[in-house]
């Protein structure tokens, strides 16, 4: 069993996340809006390190009324604990699991643990396979995800996305070192690319909303 995961991101309309030097301010209101209802019907959202160093993230439902029991379960992915002590996502505004491996600094955990629940998933990095197991058993049914690139690649590698949505903002970044919605390793053959099937089109404000289902 494993939690039910709705990929969700804003992109350029060249399938940037962010620029090269990091801005990632891309939804309009409307979309920001909608991304917030999501948060408060999932049970867990996850998002990687290297998000959470960029950002800074409550990760919580702000944009809309909302009562603190509102906000999901936060998860990151840290295969080496370098989650920051004084970062947002470790307030007390709703739980947190930090997913690390069992090679991780034993200090940085220990830190953690304060603030935290530490889930030791993998020894080197992080096994979402085993992470999601790991969930499901304590109560995840539905998680969105919300990046970065590179856990949005191991977690559609893995075959653990469900739905994709994407929110597709009028504008070109460009830059070759810029975030995409997926990067990672990437498929050798076209062939092989992970399949989608679009369930729902619609627009937002400026926006083009797209939302598909994972077939394979």
């Amino acid at each position: 069993m494993k939690p039910y995961v709705i990929l969700n991101a804003a992109m350029t309309l060249d399938g940037k996340i962010a620029t090269r030097t990091g801005s990632s301010e891309i939804s309009g209101k409307e979309d920001l809006i909608r991304v917030h209802k999501l948060r408060k019907e999932m049970d867990a959202i996850m998002v990687g390190i290297n998000t959470l160093l960029a950002d800074d993230p409550r990760l919580t439902v702000h944009k809309i009324e909302a009562e603190t029991e509102d906000n999901p379960i936060r998860i990151v992915v840290d295969s080496k604990a370098r989650t920051p002590l004084n970062f947002r996502i470790l307030n007390k505004d709703a739980p947190t699991i930090i997913a690390t491996t069992e090679n991780a600094d034993p200090q940085k955990i220990e830190a953690l643990e304060k603030k935290a629940t530490v889930l030791k998933c993998g020894e080197d990095s992080v096994d979402l396979k085993s992470l999601m197991k790991e969930l499901s058993r304590m109560g995840v049914k539905t998680l969105i995800l919300e990046g970065g690139s590179t856990l949005n690649y191991s977690m559609l590698e893995n075959g653990l996305v469900n739905e994709v949505r994407v929110c597709i903002a009028p504008m070109i970044a460009g830059g070759s070192e810029a975030k995409t919605l997926v990067d990672g390793e990437g498929i050798d053959k076209m062939s092989n690319a992970i399949k989608l099937k679009l369930k729902k089109s619609y627009g937002l404000g400026e926006d083009l909303i797209l939302e598909y289902s994972v077939t394979g």
